[in-house]
């Protein structure tokens, strides 16, 4: 009895530092190598709307974004100067955001989006898994999601991880 006793409290101790060792930003997502989830939503301050589906054949980006989340005008300058090199299309979510306060945003700090679409009730953003602001996908030419950011890309996550996965996904 005693024997078993202490078998349990080393394998939990052993789980417990396992769990210490990991980064809590990087939760696996469900959706990774699965199509992305489909919508159809209007374009930021314009009548068009758009579907994933219009980026099949594409490697492409989605950032969740809004403009009361303070961690995406941390992101944003690192989208912006990524945007400047036109390697991959970059689609914004403009999440549980008024479209009047995102168009401000965008104007105030630049547009580094092909364009964005509103989901004006997070409707989308739940479909995605979304568990906050900023997020970002990585999505492939066969619509299938390939890598998911939780919160602010950074210069060194750009750098290291989504333009390498990129290159990948363009071979």
């Amino acid at each position: 009895m005693r024997i078993g006793l202490i078998i349990a409290f080393f394998a939990l101790v052993a789980l417990l530092a396992i769990g210490l060792t990991r980064n809590p930003r990087e939760v696996p997502s469900p959706l990774i190598g699965k199509p992305a989830p489909a919508f159809e939503l209007p374009r930021l301050g314009q009548p068009a709307r758009f579907s994933p589906a219009e980026m099949r054949g594409k490697v492409w980006l989605l950032n969740v974004w809004a403009s009361w989340c303070v961690s995406c005008r941390d992101e944003h300058p690192v989208l912006v100067e990524f945007s400047r090199t036109r390697r991959v299309p970059l689609i914004g979510l403009n999440y549980k955001d008024p479209s009047e306060d995102a168009l401000k945003w965008l104007a105030r700090y630049g547009d580094p989006y092909d364009f964005s679409v509103v989901d004006a009730n997070g409707r989308i953003g739940i479909d995605y898994g979304v568990y906050g602001v900023p997020e970002t996908y990585l999505i492939d030419r066969g619509g299938v999601i390939r890598y998911k950011q939780i919160g602010p890309v950074t210069p060194e996550l750009m750098a290291q991880k989504i333009l390498p996965l990129i290159q990948e996904l363009e071979r």
